[in-house]
């Protein structure tokens, strides 16, 4: 399949082409830059010098670039792929955006937490988390990544929610993500001085993942509409994502009753390690991988279950769910190119 990248120079896009150049069914033809057009992708990149020489496109050639490719990924800001789909609409071309335009089902709630106008909802979209969505997305023309912070989330909580073992009013997510989560544009607090030897929580209540997390959990939830609440923490790491949920467990829900919603939802998914109560995940054992480890422990004290969620969010969180997705969408088999184990130490 002939792919190509809008957005090939930010975190997502260059994790996209390392796990590109060990798919044997993908052949990589364009890669966009509004900052770097007309360079090529291995001086922005140097490790990447001798794998891709691509030199950099601009949007001005989105028409070419749609007409020489059968997938475009796009790894734009929020509000940026809705035009680009629109102008892509009547074009045999399918699109995977790893940003938010396409998540969400009521476009009102992507305004409201987004600040940005909807203007384009294709008919053929869906929410592409593999793991939950994986019927809809083989035929669905524009796929919707699932952002970082809800794969780890919705993942840990789908089992519970969906066997309605849980009371879906006392949901608590505690959440810390790696630095690499803010994107590559320059800020201030990113800067080394700023979040070295520090940990700290951001967007409290407001984080705009709390949505995309309640949708998919209200859908499981019988289309209950189910509200959370959400915090996320920055901490002194690279990449990685680990999720911590707690939700008050409904009576007489057993030990088993919890294993067994797990293994029901998960024992065939390939990307999913289910510790149980055996173990923590932990994002060293997930790093620069497509894994997610799930871990729980119940606390009959208070009658409150913590799971635990550990993935990499460039990789199960970004790009390599949606080489997942693409897989899905070309009936290839889901682990290609993506079988490569955790980076360790």
């Amino acid at each position: 399949m002939n792919v190509s990248i809008v957005g090939a120079t930010g975190y997502a896009g260059v994790e996209l082409l390392r796990i590109f150049y060990n798919h044997p069914n993908i052949n990589v033809i364009h890669l966009t830059s509004e900052s770097n057009t007309g360079k090529k992708i291995s001086d922005i990149f140097p490790h990447l010098r001798g794998i891709y020489e691509h030199k950099l496109l601009n949007l001005k050639n989105i028409d070419r670039i749609a007409n020489d490719s059968d997938f475009l990924f796009i790894c734009l800001p929020h509000g940026h792929a809705m035009e680009i789909g629109r102008h892509l609409e009547n074009k045999s071309i399918r699109v995977i955006d790893l940003g938010a335009d396409y998540r969400f089902t009521d476009t009102t709630v992507y305004e409201k937490w987004y600040k940005v106008k909807h203007t384009y909802q294709p008919e053929s979209r869906v929410y592409g988390l593999s793991e939950i969505h994986r019927a809809q997305i083989k035929t669905a023309k524009f796929i919707g990544n699932a952002g970082c912070y809800t794969t780890a989330s919705i993942l840990a909580l789908a089992p519970l929610v969906k066997e309605h073992l849980i009371d879906t009013e006392s949901i608590i997510i505690d959440a810390k993500s790696g630095i690499s989560g803010s994107g590559r544009s320059a800020r201030q607090s990113n800067h080394f001085p700023e979040v070295y030897d520090n940990f700290q929580a951001y967007s409290v209540a407001s984080h705009r993942h709390t949505p995309e997390i309640e949708q998919e959990l209200s859908l499981l939830n019988n289309k209950i509409p189910v509200t959370l609440t959400f915090t996320p923490h920055l901490v002194p790491m690279s990449r990685g994502i680990l999720s911590t949920c707690y939700a008050k467990l409904l009576p007489h829900v057993s030990d088993e009753n919890i294993n067994n919603a797990f293994k029901k939802m998960y024992d065939r998914e390939f990307f999913i390690r289910l510790l149980g109560t055996t173990a923590y995940p932990t994002t060293k054992n997930v790093r620069g991988s497509n894994f997610c480890e799930l871990g729980w422990c119940i606390d009959r004290r208070t009658g409150i279950i913590i799971i635990l969620s550990a993935i990499d969010n460039l990789v199960k969180g970004a790009a390599g769910q949606a080489v997942q997705n693409f897989n899905i969408a070309c009936g290839f088999d889901e682990k290609t190119g993506l079988l490569f184990s955790p980076v360790y130490p």
